[in-house]
């Protein structure tokens, strides 16, 4: 029994705080799990920025309404689903996700939520389970099934290395370069035959 696990920035979608760093003109927002592997950290380093510049969930709900789907994402993840079961793993937010997540065809999806004022302003956060790719690829693990795991960040390393199989999806070359086990690849194609490979 196989399930495919997949992160989700970065491997079907664009990165949200990049291009919220774009629209905002906040240079310092396109810092992500690909530079900061403590996503804590981060996080609280995002929410104070905002704080700063005064802005909100609104202003990035703006942003995540124009963000389409990385080219060819939509189909990669239609004819994966056809043949196994796939559950997108994400670091992200239930407040976020949901715009993208119709535009892939509402797949499954494991995420975290935002607390959120009546102003809109992000109060924090609530992780759904620490290491949460991990614990989840974990857990599936545990009720029978293999995973195959594949993501593009020091946050995807922990679940890729513990499933049967894992893969590096459109990462860096500094992860790629401190990974050179792991097959690392850039096209939709190549992945989803590797991926079958496996099944």
């Amino acid at each position: 029994m196989n399930i495919v696990c997949l992160d989700v920035e970065g491997v079907l979608v664009p990165e949200i705080w990049i291009e919220f760093s774009k629209e905002s003109g906040i240079p310092e927002l396109k810092r992500t799990t690909r530079d900061e592997p403590d996503y804590i950290k981060l996080m609280n380093w995002r929410l104070g920025i905002l704080k700063e510049h005064g802005m909100g969930l609104k202003e990035i709900q703006e942003t995540i309404a124009k963000i389409q789907p990385l080219e060819g994402a939509k189909e990669f993840l239609d004819e994966l689903r056809k043949i196994t079961q796939v559950i997108l793993l994400s670091d992200t937010f239930e407040q976020f996700a949901s715009p993208l997540m119709e535009k892939l065809g509402w797949p499954t999806l494991f995420c975290n939520t935002l607390d959120v004022a009546e102003d809109g302003t992000i109060t924090g956060f609530r992780m759904r389970i620490s290491d949460s790719k991990l614990s989840t690829v974990k857990a599936l693990q545990s009720i029978g099934y293999d995973t195959i795991a594949a993501g593009d960040s020091y946050n995807d390393l922990d679940m890729i290395r513990a499933s049967r199989a894992g893969f590096l999806f459109r990462s860096t070359e500094k992860i790629i370069a401190d990974n050179p086990d792991l097959p690392a690849f850039e096209g939709y194609d190549e992945f989803l035959a590797a991926i079958k490979a496996q099944l």
